[in-house]
């Protein structure tokens, strides 16, 4: 079955890559992969106080996971996986998209500010040339309408 990856983060652009992702995998007969990557810097302290942010980072990504997946689950009949991974973003997408081979599309949001796509975006982009699978970008401000017909 071909995934779509999609990335969580606290981002605006994240609901629309999610939908988008959604949608299309519920079109195509696919799954979903939500990816959130927590930074390697987030937990330099002592170790028993990593521990506790650590664990605390990661019930947080559970619960913001599990609003999207419950609308994927109610509206799209897709039941996504989540993944979490610690370490550098664009490094831990690559090892995620080389380690499962049923990724097929990477889905990105893009930024609606007048500052750029986003860092991520930006990153991706460098490494574009020699993705292993076709990115998605999805436009932050587009309509759920929009995003319906598109997909």
């Amino acid at each position: 079955m071909r995934k779509f990856l999609v990335i969580l983060d606290d981002s605006r652009e994240c609901l629309n890559a999610m939908r988008f992702a959604a949608m299309r995998a519920a079109k195509s007969g696919g799954g979903v992969a939500v990816l959130s990557v927590i930074p390697p810097d987030e937990f330099n302290h002592w170790i028993g106080v990593s521990e506790v942010m650590r664990a605390e980072t990661r019930e947080r990504i559970e619960v913001h996971f599990e609003v999207f997946a419950k609308w994927m689950r109610d509206k799209q009949n897709v039941n996504p996986e989540l993944i979490i991974r610690e370490g550098v973003p664009v490094t831990e997408i690559l090892a995620q998209i080389e380690e499962d081979s049923e990724v097929g599309l990477l889905v990105l949001g893009a930024a609606t500010n007048k500052k750029g796509p986003g860092p991520l975006i930006t990153a991706m982009i460098k490494q574009a040339g020699t993705l292993p699978i076709p990115m998605t970008i999805v436009p932050g401000d587009m309509s759920k309408e929009r995003l319906e017909a598109i997909t």
